[in-house]
């Protein structure tokens, strides 16, 4: 574990994160977590915990991690979606191959909802691109 801690610790939760400030400059040379604020992903925005005053440091340092976290997020997001293509995949060679009637008789129905589901909404996506021209 390294050394230095650093000056801000975000513990992430639903939609956002609880913010801390860190402080290690005490005489009993203990770890202090104060929290400072809360963030929301979702909205993209920040309040102050309670009555606190934000510094402009604090609010650099949040900013710089909501800016940061919503890439991340949005990475994943696409990620997530690559891994759904696998798992088409994988459940369509599941079905050919290994599937007992008990299995196909528990998943076909919901499954089929799902692939219609999805196949309605692509094809609607697509065909408003289209017509926009893009």
């Amino acid at each position: 574990m390294s050394s230095e801690l650093p000056d801000y610790y975000f513990r992430i939760r639903e939609n956002g994160a609880a913010v801390f400030r860190v402080e290690t400059e005490n005489r009993n040379r203990r770890i202090e977590m104060e929290q400072i604020a809360i963030v929301n992903t979702n909205r993209g925005d920040y309040k102050p915990h309670g009555d606190r005053k934000l510094s402009d440091a604090d609010i650099a340092a949040i900013d710089r991690w909501l800016k940061d976290r919503l890439a991340l997020l949005e990475r994943r997001s696409v990620d997530d979606i690559h891994r759904a293509i696998d798992y088409l995949n994988l459940t369509a060679q599941w079905v050919q191959s290994k599937a007992s009637d008990d299995q196909l008789d528990e998943v076909i129905e919901p499954l089929l909802l799902a692939m219609h589901d999805l196949r309605t909404v692509l094809v609607r996506k697509k065909a408003d691109r289209i017509s926009r021209g893009e």
